[in-house]
């Protein structure tokens, strides 16, 4: 019997993030036994975490404001939904000043890196990505969200927001990659787990399951949505995992057919179907409409015969991530973009009204969302 030949299971066709280039410092090269090596210096690693996290607190990537902005063109969309993505592109053009970030629950630190085999770094590299993480926080506008355990009941903030959470795999090649993510409280509350049977791995019962259970997201996390639905897994802790990893699009190039090996893959056809049907679900952009979502990723994953583990999150309005990477050219991060303003509406004496609905937020919630519908 022959092995089989093994398959990355997130494997992907190559991505077309545009990279802003940092510094050329903290990165060298050496040979060692006919290979060349790259090394990098702990500093470079924690300038980079401070860097990307302050940059993913205040701003966001062009494809999430281009969606806010169609919303705003569509004649389908609901007087609602407009009034959200409006707000949220002023919320985004403030943000992008550099002072005050894009929301105030400025997130936990979530930071994966891929680390190839010809990578040499001195220490701790998640000591290194912690206290950059920690720099950002303590250095700027940002709420420390982080609560230290002292027993089981009593907790203390750590006034750093530190720990960030820390992930490096191994992996070939002579780069360091990194996924920088800011995760908020109320969209990491709508990560859901559900252990399934084989019995539900049929069209129409998976999406009579997922017209159930979608509504259970709500609005709290602040819609639009990008929404992720992962099948199967082979662990619960994995496919988590990848319902955070596709809500960031960071598995946008997966391919869309299986093998044999069992890597994972995308279902566009199913998440034209799953978006259409949150389109249907009359909530919208929080108030009611057609814009709970943006988008939908479905990932399907290998899994054990007996179990069928489904997962679904989101990431939210503040949708905080970035790529990074570091080569023998230096130290680089993903470009968002800073000219927000360029998606926002023009706005002529002729598009203001005299009709202004008056909200008291003294008043019970029930009676505010009733005069919002007027």
């Amino acid at each position: 019997m022959t092995d089989p030949e093994y398959t990355d299971m997130y494997a992907q066709s190559k991505s077309d993030t545009q990279y802003r280039k940092l510094t050329s410092d903290y990165v060298s090269t050496l040979e060692v036994d006919g290979k060349t090596i790259l090394k990098v210096e702990p500093e470079g690693l924690r300038m980079l975490t401070a860097e990307a996290m302050k940059d993913i607190a205040h701003l966001l990537r062009t494809t999430h404001l281009e969606k806010l902005a169609k919303i705003l063109k569509d004649d389908e969309a609901s007087d609602n939904d407009r009034f959200v993505a409006t707000e949220l592109l002023k919320n985004a053009n403030i943000a992008s000043g550099m002072i005050l970030p894009g929301c105030q629950d400025t997130g936990t630190g979530i930071i994966m890196g891929k680390k190839g085999q010809f990578v040499w770094t001195d220490g701790d590299d998640a000591e290194a990505l912690n206290q950059g993480m920690i720099d950002t926080y303590t250095k700027t506008n940002l709420r420390y969200s982080q609560l230290a355990p002292q027993g089981l009941f009593e907790e203390k903030n750590t006034k750093t927001n530190g720990p960030a959470q820390v992930d490096v795999y191994a992996t070939e090649g002579d780069e360091y990659h990194f996924l920088f993510v800011s995760k908020g409280g109320g969209s990491a509350n709508k990560t859901f787990l559900f252990q399934e049977t084989p019995a539900i791995l049929r069209e129409d019962k998976l999406t009579e399951f997922l017209d159930e259970k979608l509504k259970l997201l709500g609005t709290s996390a602040c819609p639009p949505y990008h929404l992720a639905i992962v099948v199967g897994g082979l662990s619960a802790e994995q496919n988590l995992k990848t319902v955070k990893m596709a809500s960031t699009h960071y598995l946008d190039n997966l391919p869309t057919v299986g093998g044999d090996y069992g890597q994972a893959i995308r279902c566009p056809e199913m998440e034209d179907k799953v978006l259409e049907m949150t389109r249907n679900f009359g909530i919208g952009a929080q108030f009611g409409g057609k814009y709970f979502c943006h988008d939908v990723r479905v990932v399907r994953l290998p899994r054990h015969g007996a179990s069928v583990p489904i997962g679904f999150g989101v990431s939210c309005s503040a949708d905080r991530q970035a790529k990074a990477k570091i080569t023998k050219d230096g130290i680089f991060l993903e470009q968002l973009e800073r000219d927000p303003a360029r998606f926002m509406p023009d706005v002529s004496e002729d598009n203001l009204s005299n009709d202004v609905v008056k909200i008291d937020l003294n008043r019970p919630m029930s009676e505010v969302c009733k005069d919002l519908s007027q």
